[in-house]
């Protein structure tokens, strides 16, 4: 079974954009916000959105299951106030929830956060836990720069999460550390701010002491972990001088990273260095990046080939395609098992 952990909805139907539009415009205008309520989505409407798209692919590179959440780029945690936000939260939940109800054998949720800059994390707790008791998601994205590429926030590691931490050991889900689209003109919001933030967090993990105070926390880091596998001695030799555990033991209980890495070199790199069981397999199709790859004829984000190109065994294959995947996310396990059967 294949399993990809990284999959948003950037085809979701226009009534949704409709909608923050309208949200956008109001915060322009004074006028009333509308409420998520007024959004009109039929289930043809969302099955039309997948079919030439997520599913056709699914069906075509043969993957099984995909782990979807709204589109990451559109969180713009940075917009509004937080009452904005949680709206547009909820509004893009409660659309993926659909999602999975009508396609329960191809999806299943991780939910988007309602995080705004200088509102405390702990006021993300509720919609973690009604997305995860109420909608049956198995896990959160979770951005660590609300602020849109101005990183004027406390880091992952500062006690102000921490009420996001102990829900979510609670509930048993893992986050992935995403960030939104950037505001600052110095970031390209794919390029460049996506794969700083992913550095970025295991940076603020080397420093910190969080696995320690809650050592069943679960992180996935995207895009096969930013800079993290090819400056692997870099964060090796940092840990030693700062008289550090080994990486093996001080992060590598806790933070895994995906496959969303769009050549072949790229994954030999990341399965060379990184462990095979923090490795979980993801594709982010119809994402970042959409095109063919000229030298290869393939599309970049057919992840799944280069995969299986790795000179790995076929237990640790399986480990990086689906094993991996429901250690990380409890909560999946049920149900590879159900659709195993």
């Amino acid at each position: 079974m294949i399993v990809d952990c990284h999959g948003h909805y950037t085809t979701a139907p226009k009534p949704l954009q409709d909608f923050r539009d309208a949200q956008i415009a109001a915060l322009a205008s004074g006028a009333p916000a509308p409420s998520p309520d007024s959004i009109a989505i039929s289930d043809d409407e969302i099955r039309k959105s997948l079919e030439n798209a997520q599913l056709r692919l699914q069906r075509e590179r043969g993957y099984d299951l995909t782990i979807f959440s709204p589109r990451a780029s559109a969180m713009a945690h940075h917009i509004g106030t937080e009452a904005t936000s949680i709206a547009w939260t909820r509004a893009c939940n409660d659309l993926i929830a659909r999602v999975c109800e009508l396609y329960p054998e191809n999806f299943v949720g991780v939910c988007q956060l309602p995080q705004s800059p200088g509102a405390p994390p702990a006021n993300s707790v509720r919609e973690l836990e009604r997305c995860v008791n109420e909608l049956g998601f198995i896990g959160c994205n979770l951005n660590p720069d609300p602020s849109g590429g101005h990183w004027n926030g406390p880091p992952l590691t500062d006690r102000t999460w921490y009420p996001i931490y102990e829900k979510m050991v609670e509930l048993d889900v893992p986050a992935m550390v995403h960030v939104s689209s950037s505001c600052n003109a110095n970031f390209h919001a794919t390029g460049a701010h996506y794969i700083n933030a992913d550095t970025t967090a295991f940076m603020q993990f080397l420093t910190s002491d969080l696995f320690r105070d809650f050592p069943t926390l679960r992180f996935v880091i995207p895009h096969g972990g930013g800079a993290v596998p090819y400056h692997w001695g870099r964060y090796r030799g940092l840990a030693q001088d700062m008289k550090r555990p080994p990486l093996g033991e001080l992060l590598l209980h806790n933070v895994f990273f995906d496959t969303c890495v769009y050549h072949q070199p790229g994954i030999d790199l990341l399965a060379k260095v990184i462990p095979v069981e923090n490795i979980l397999f993801g594709s982010e199709m119809v994402g970042a990046v959409r095109g063919i790859d000229p030298e290869t004829g393939h599309y970049y984000d057919d992840t799944k080939r280069y995969v299986d190109a790795l000179a790995l065994n076929e237990d640790d294959k399986r480990k990086i395609f689906s094993g991996n995947a429901a250690r990380v996310y409890p909560r999946l396990a049920p149900k590879l098992t159900e659709l195993a059967r």
